[in-house]
This record gives C-alpha cells, sequence and structure tokens, in this order.
C-alpha cells in the first residue's frame, strides 16, 4: 500500500509539473512578441498568438479554423509547406503576407515541423518577423545611395568638364598672340605665356613665384614694372620699349569673381610694326611737308607784293584772283604747319619753351584774336573768369595758344550767326580748368571716340564747312598731355559741344623742379 501511494504521489507531481508546463507553454506562446500561429498538415490554423493577430489584422478566432492561403499567397505557401513537409524546418525566408485589409507586409517567415508522440506529422508552426521598418530603411537607404551616386557622377562630369575647360583657357593662354602675366592676390607671377615670354626673352622656370618688385630686376621686366607700379594699378594701352627690338602696349585687368580679387592680369600687346610703320609715315610727312614749305613760303611773298602793288599797278579783277589766291596758299601753309606740328608731337619734340605764367591773360589774348569774327556772326560770346586768383601753370605759351586757337576756332566756325559760346576758366584740385561751351552743330554720338584722332572731321560738319585739315584737336589733346594735363568734351549733335581741358597747378618754380 504504501508503494502505491508514493506511486501515486509522484504520478500526482508529474502532472502537475506537466499541468505548469502546459501553463508555461500556453504564457509563452501567448506573450511572444513575434507572430506564431500552429497550422495543420491540411493547411488549416488551428491556434495563433496576439502577435499574429496583430500582423495579419485578423481576431485570434477568425484566424482559428481559416486556411492559411487566406494570409498568404496561395502557390507561395504551398512551395513553403512542401519544403517544410521534406526538410522539416524553414529558417529566415523572405516573403509577403496578405492582411484581413488586403494590405501587403513583407515577413521572414521560419517553420518547423510538429510530430505527435508517435513521431507522426500532424502540422508545422510558422514563426514571422515584420520587415516593414527594415525594407522602409533599406529603401530609404537605397535611395540615399541612389542619391550620392548621382552626386559622385555629377561631381564626376563637373570635375570632368572644369577640366575640361582649364585645358581650353590653357589652350588659349598658351597660343594667345598677346602676351600674358598673371599674378595671384599675393602678388606673386603664377603664370606667364610662351608669347610674354618671347617678348621678354626669359623661361618662365626664372621668373615663376616673383613677386612684381623682384621682376623688377630682369631688365625686359622692369619697364612694365615702372609702368604699373608695385601696386599694380589699372592700366590701359600704355606703350613700353622693350629693348631695341620691341613696342609694347600694356594693359592690367583685375581678376574677379563675386568672392573678391583673384589676381591681375597684364596683356602686352606687340605694336612695333604699327610703330615702324607710324614712324616712316611720320619721317615721309616730315620730309614732304619741309620741301613744301619752302616753294610756298617764296609763293606767299610774291603775291603779297603783287597785292600791294611793289610790282607794279593790278585791275580789279586781277587783285580778286591774287586774293583768292593768296586765301589758297595760306591755307596750304597751315596745312603743313599742322602736319610739321603733328610730326613733331609723335617725334616727342614739341614742347621747348616752359614757363611759369597765369592761364587767364593767355585765354583773353586768344579771345581778342577773335574779336572781328565774333562781332561779324553776332554770337553771344560770355567770358566767366575765377572769382578767386588762380594758381600759376607751367606751359609753353605758345603750344598752349595754339591749342586754345584750335578750340576757340571749332567753336565760332561752327556755331550759327547769333549763337552763344562760353569760356569758363576754374580752380580744380590741384590744377586749373578750362572749358569752352558752344551751340553749335554738335558731334554724331556714333564718331565721338574719333574726335582726338588724326584728320577726323564728323560727317555733319564737311556737309557745312569743307575747309579744315582735321589735325586741329588731335593737337590739342597732344599738346595738353604733354603738360600731363587731361583733355574730354560733351557733345549732343543739333544742340552743341563743350570741351574742356586741365592744366596741372604749380605754385612755385621750385615744385615743378621736384617732378625733374
Amino acid at each position: 500500500m504504501a508503494i502505491e501511494k508514493k506511486e501515486e504521489e509522484k504520478i500526482s507531481i508529474l502532472l502537475e509539473d506537466l499541468a505548469s508546463l502546459e501553463s508555461y507553454s500556453r504564457d509563452l506562446f501567448v506573450f511572444l512578441p513575434l507572430p506564431v500561429c500552429l497550422v495543420s498538415s491540411i493547411g488549416i490554423i488551428l491556434e495563433a498568438n496576439p502577435s499574429f493577430e496583430k500582423i495579419s489584422g485578423y481576431k485570434i478566432d477568425e484566424c482559428i479554423g481559416t486556411a492559411i492561403e487566406n494570409i498568404f499567397e496561395e502557390t507561395e505557401i504551398e512551395r513553403l509547406a512542401k519544403e517544410t513537409f521534406k526538410e522539416g524546418f524553414i529558417r529566415s525566408r523572405e516573403t509577403n503576407i496578405f492582411t484581413k485589409d488586403k494590405r501587403k507586409v513583407p515577413v521572414s517567415i521560419s517553420t518547423v515541423l510538429r510530430k505527435s508522440a508517435e513521431g507522426e506529422v500532424i502540422g508545422y508552426f510558422i514563426g514571422l518577423f515584420d520587415l516593414t521598418e527594415i525594407k522602409f530603411k533599406e529603401n530609404q537607404l537605397k535611395q540615399a545611395q541612389t542619391a550620392l551616386l548621382n552626386m559622385l557622377e555629377d561631381t564626376e562630369e563637373l570635375r570632368n568638364r572644369a577640366e575640361e575647360e582649364k585645358n581650353k583657357t590653357l589652350a588659349i593662354i598658351t597660343n594667345f598672340t598677346d602676351g600674358l602675366l598673371v599674378f595671384d592676390k599675393e602678388g606673386k607671377l603664377s603664370l606667364i605665356n610662351p608669347q610674354a615670354e618671347f617678348f621678354l626673352d626669359i623661361k618662365s622656370e626664372e621668373v615663376i613665384g616673383n613677386p612684381i618688385l623682384k621682376l623688377s630686376t630682369f631688365p625686359t621686366i622692369e619697364p612694365i614694372v615702372r609702368i604699373v607700379g608695385k601696386e599694380m594699378e589699372e592700366v590701359f594701352r600704355k606703350e613700353v620699349q622693350i629693348g631695341k627690338n620691341w613696342v609694347l602696349e600694356v594693359s592690367t585687368i583685375p581678376i574677379t569673381i563675386k568672392e573678391g580679387g583673384l589676381g591681375i592680369l597684364i596683356i602686352l600687346h606687340d605694336v612695333t610694326r604699327e610703330k615702324t610703320v607710324e614712324r616712316l609715315k611720320t619721317e615721309f610727312v616730315s620730309l614732304a611737308a619741309h620741301q613744301l614749305r619752302t616753294p610756298l613760303a617764296a609763293i606767299k611773298w610774291t603775291l603779297r607784293m603783287l597785292l600791294d602793288g611793289d610790282l607794279g599797278q593790278i585791275s580789279k579783277e586781277q587783285k580778286e584772283f591774287l586774293d583768292k589766291t593768296y586765301v589758297s596758299n595760306e591755307r596750304m601753309i597751315n596745312l603743313i604747319n599742322d602736319l610739321l606740328d603733328v610730326a613733331r608731337i609723335e617725334e616727342g619734340r614739341y614742347i621747348y619753351k616752359q614757363s611759369l605764367v597765369d592761364l587767364g591773360p593767355i585765354v583773353q589774348f586768344v579771345i581778342n584774336s577773335y574779336k572781328e569774327e565774333i562781332e561779324r556772326k553776332k554770337i553771344n560770346f560770355i567770358f566767366l573768369k575765377p572769382k578767386e586768383k588762380l594758381p600759376r601753370i607751367m606751359v609753353d605759351v605758345e603750344k598752349i595758344r595754339l591749342a586754345l586757337n584750335n578750340l576757340f576756332d571749332n567753336a565760332i566756325k561752327y556755331t550759327p550767326p547769333e549763337g552763344k559760346v562760353i569760356i569758363s576758366l576754374r580752380s580744380a584740385k590741384k590744377a586749373i580748368e578750362f572749358s569752352i561751351k558752344d551751340t553749335g552743330v554738335g558731334i554724331p554720338k556714333d564718331q565721338q571716340e574719333r574726335v582726338f584722332t588724326k584728320f577726323f572731321r564728323a560727317a555733319n560738319v564737311m556737309r557745312l564747312e569743307t575747309e579744315g585739315s582735321g589735325l586741329g584737336l588731335f593737337i590739342v589733346k597732344n599738346i595738353i598731355e604733354a603738360h600731363q594735363g587731361r583733355a574730354w568734351f560733351k557733345s549732343e549733335e543739333g544742340k552743341g559741344t563743350t570741351f574742356y581741358f586741365t592744366l596741372p597747378a604749380k605754385e612755385e618754380f621750385s615744385e615743378f623742379l621736384k617732378e625733374f
């Protein structure tokens, strides 16, 4: 009896343990965070946990007794079941389930066979892992990867394009007919093209990386440094002689971007041939003018003697013809004088006798010489004299008179009768400014750039007045610039023109001498 009782107690304990195990298994099944369901051998869901309920959208009561094909795609679940029955399990296979509301959910599925105590297959367990978040992250990662690859492709394309543009630019610079010197923002030479090397008779390795002041030690570069200065100031088409072989025009251009300056570009343009031709032409004009001057002077004095009756009495008709001949001869002499002035200007030997003077009396002298013409045309002539005493200027008086004569001649000649001419003289920033304003025909806008060039005459003027050499304003500009002054104008066709020039003021002769 005692033995039987002990056996019963053991069985009772085992049954209690089994019940506890079943309860534990049930609790584990219910609270398992992964969706799990039990499927029979014929594909009917026998049991499902709350996590399965959540992922599928079906209530547990709706799941139990439902064919597994309602949740999985039929062909897919058949393939998975067949493999499970054959292999005994499936580990982490990606597939999709379809929720109650027909939404597709990516999952990782694992299966394992369920057997009875006798070893007979009675179904299989299905465990799911929701891949929605992972797939979303994967998709984001792919998009980021695609975007990055696109950026890399774009960057590579831009790099290739930049390299191509760089090669094009270098090819242009290398083959450019002008000499180019590129200085960086620190003022050091960073690039010199072959043409500049040729002009300056230097090699790039000798000068690259050197600042402008150090470059002045090279004899061929020193004249350029003298023009642009150590700060490489803005210069436009300034001529410089390089050795005996070259005459170059020097221009500087700042290299800038939105963020600021990158450096300075110096351009060397070869004008040697033009200057040679110009010199030969000037020499020819000078020679021809000198050869013509002597016979024209002889003709002038012979005509003068005839007109004055020194060679006998002449009739009225003869006198009229001789007067016309004398005037024409005077025009020829004036033209020859203008040509000789131009030749002297171009040879750089035009300003001779400089003295410290007041400009006012010089202007008044020229005005007085035109009084008859002003009265004849009834021109309203106004001279706006300065209220304060003007500083003196160092000038060649004869040449300044010539410049004023040319300006007065144009103003009076091209202003219609009863028009107006206003002369102004004033002090302006260590200089004296002169202006002459007329109400004449004006200068066409499309021709204004050529006003100070040789032999220029505006089209509207040539229709009105056939006389004139077109050299007057060229001479004016060169006389003023030879005195370190500046000449310019403003004009509107049909309304008139105002010519200006400035001359530097020199209070004392000693101040002038300081410049030498």
